[in-house]
């Protein structure tokens, strides 16, 4: 929900003459059936000013969400959850992840998965609903200001077949542009069976590190 890294990769490219070209991003979360389903915006222009007002107010949502989420590891016996992982986000949009971070660095448990899994996923302690705009909003948003919209690692929302189509018909419809067939989590089965996915719902292939925190890459061919 925030592009404020991408002018210093601009800036950094350039200084050190480095052979790269710079696709300006952003992944944004957003609402579809109770389910958090997050849409990647590609080429999307920095100065567009509505744009950058519709991340602004998702960034406050993800804060005032954090807050909440503090509160309820604090009842769980967890202190200072938030400040932890608001500490570990610096002037980063704040995410679970940084509470996972954190949690793990308390010892509270050894891994990021386990803390999800016991804490910070759907139903757990710490686990706040998110008020994200719709899917629909955020496609809109994201062609307004001269963007593609992508369906981001969509095997991780753990939908059946069934809920996944439907996922897949409204992102379509909506007018989204491209699904994420090619992922580190994703194996060669899983990557053959995304685009075919995209080639029925006319969505056109990204591929990506979706770079979370350090992982071991998968090579593409």
């Amino acid at each position: 929900d925030t592009t404020a890294g991408l002018q210093e990769a601009h800036d950094t490219i350039a200084a050190n003459q480095l052979p790269l070209t710079l696709v300006n991003g952003v992944e944004v979360s957003t609402n579809w059936q109770n389910h958090e389903i997050h849409v990647v915006g590609l080429n999307v222009d920095l100065e567009h000013t509505v744009f950058q007002t519709f991340l602004a107010e998702q960034r406050n949502k993800r804060e005032e969400r954090a807050v909440e989420m503090g509160n309820r590891l604090a009842k769980a016996r967890i202190p200072n959850a938030y400040e932890g992982a608001k500490a570990l986000a610096g002037d980063a949009s704040i995410t679970r992840s940084h509470f996972a971070k954190y949690l793990v660095e308390q010892g509270v448990e050894n891994t990021f998965q386990n803390v999800f899994k016991r804490f910070l996923a759907k139903g757990k302690t710490g686990y706040v609903p998110p008020n994200w705009a719709t899917i629909e909003q955020t496609i809109e948003i994201i062609h307004q200001s001269g963007g593609q919209a992508v369906l981001a690692h969509p095997l991780q929302y753990k939908l059946s077949t069934k809920w996944f189509k439907r996922l897949l018909a409204a992102f379509e419809e909506a007018g989204g542009d491209a699904l994420e067939v090619g992922q580190p989590q994703q194996g060669i089965t899983e990557r053959t069976q995304l685009a075919s996915y995209g080639r029925d719902y006319n969505l056109s292939g990204s591929v990506g590190s979706d770079f979370n925190r350090p992982s071991s890459m998968s090579l593409i061919h």
